[in-house]
């Protein structure tokens, strides 16, 4: 499989059989989504910078909350969530996604709010690739994403919704990804283009990749 960052909290999936996109961004959050298509659209919330699925190429299937759906060969579960720590009363909800594709599970968590669960964490334990927000502020803090990290044990940790040199167009100030590595206690990663990962290649202690959004690398 083939993951490519697409800016904010969105990436590419390309797999053997599909292709899968996460949380495309509007105009002014993420990199352009011209020239993408896919089979799969996955939606965690209905946020501007977060479901422009009508830039995406392709007649998709779209997923926008909570459920089991099967597509393509691609077996997805959603789970409910909150974008806050106050059950959604300030941002509303969200929504986990466990996507088992290529023989790998790979875990989105959107622009979580709050601690996980026990039967939310029970869903992604162990997971293959965990694509977790660091920025703060909207989300769960540097230091609350590396507790998360700690407690699923993931194989590869794709940070996302943080801040950049350019910030998203909302304008809220995100912390920058140096802040989780801190947290994680290790140095921040050289960026790369995309992720390749198969199954013999998931590394036995969790490993922080962070990509640079197509077109800006």
């Amino acid at each position: 499989m083939e993951i490519t960052s697409l800016g904010h909290s969105s990436f590419r999936l390309r797999g053997k059989e599909a292709t899968l996109v996460l949380d495309p961004p509007s105009p002014g959050y993420g990199a352009s989504l011209k020239g993408i298509s896919a089979d799969i659209v996955c939606v965690t919330h209905d946020h501007p910078g977060h479901n422009n699925v009508a830039a995406v190429g392709g007649t998709p299937y779209v997923v926008r909350g909570p459920g089991e759906y099967e597509v393509s060969g691609v077996l997805i579960t959603g789970l409910r969530a909150f974008h806050d720590a106050k059950r959604g009363e300030e941002r509303g909800g969200n929504t986990l996604y466990a996507i088992h594709m290529d023989d790998l599970l790979i875990c989105h968590l959107g622009d979580l709010g709050h601690p996980l669960s026990a039967a939310q964490q029970e869903e992604i334990n162990g997971c293959d690739i965990l694509m977790v927000p660091v920025g703060g502020q909207t989300t769960i803090t540097a230091q609350q994403a590396a507790d998360l990290v700690s407690a699923v044990e993931p194989g590869f940790i794709i940070p996302m919704h943080y801040g950049t040199l350019t910030p998203p167009k909302s304008g809220v100030p995100l912390d920058p990804v140096d802040a989780f590595c801190h947290a994680m206690g290790v140095t921040a990663t050289e960026p790369q283009a995309k992720l390749v990962v198969t199954r013999a290649n998931i590394p036995a202690s969790p490993q922080i990749v962070i990509l640079t959004p197509r077109g800006q690398g």
